[in-house]
């Protein structure tokens, strides 16, 4: 019974999980090696991270730059860099140089109500999950493998279980939206 507990916790922690990889590929006003995370290269016919083809520095605040292990992937991974961020990469023929430009107010606000509306769903997801589980418990007790008070007992750590969640989501949002706001 405990089981159902677990399970929960670690949807919950997936859901969680999720936002954050979301969350941190949305760009502030400064250039994260983590925004590359998700862009795929076609490598010889296999997608491949871009991340895993050579290695990426930010020297500077709003510039990144990826240097290749093969440096004829450069045109293909300056074409997924464009198709994926919309910032036109340049090179010279060793290195791609990604500079990012100043956010605009109102982008800042745009990207915001994106940490908003994913914070959002992210919280409709785990309150699925506490219903999912409480289901699962009531069915225990009606099929008399756990007793009321388990029955209870069990609700209520689904509870705080979904508390915890929605408390930690609160915390990263507003971590993303204090480091869009920041100029």
């Amino acid at each position: 019974t405990m089981d159902i507990i677990e399970t929960a916790q670690d949807k919950m922690n997936k859901t969680i999980a999720v936002l954050n990889r979301d969350l941190g590929s949305l760009r502030a006003g400064r250039a994260n090696p983590k925004l590359l995370d998700r862009i795929m290269v076609d490598y010889y016919g296999t997608p491949t991270p871009i991340n895993q083809m050579g290695t990426v520095s930010s020297p500077e605040p709003r510039l990144l730059v990826i240097s290749l292990w093969d440096a004829s992937m450069i045109s293909a991974a300056e074409k997924a860099i464009q198709s994926d961020l919309g910032i036109n990469p340049s090179n010279d023929g060793k290195l791609i140089r990604l500079v990012f430009p100043e956010l605009t107010e109102e982008r800042r606000k745009e990207l915001v109500k994106i940490v908003r509306k994913k914070a959002e769903e992210s919280k409709v997801a785990i309150r699925a999950i506490r219903r999912e589980a409480n289901e699962t418990i009531k069915k225990d007790c009606k099929d008399g493998t756990i007793t009321e008070d388990d029955q209870k007992r069990l609700e209520e750590k689904a509870q705080k279980a979904t508390d915890n969640a929605i408390k930690e989501i609160d915390r990263i949002a507003s971590e993303k939206e204090k480091e869009l706001l920041a100029v």
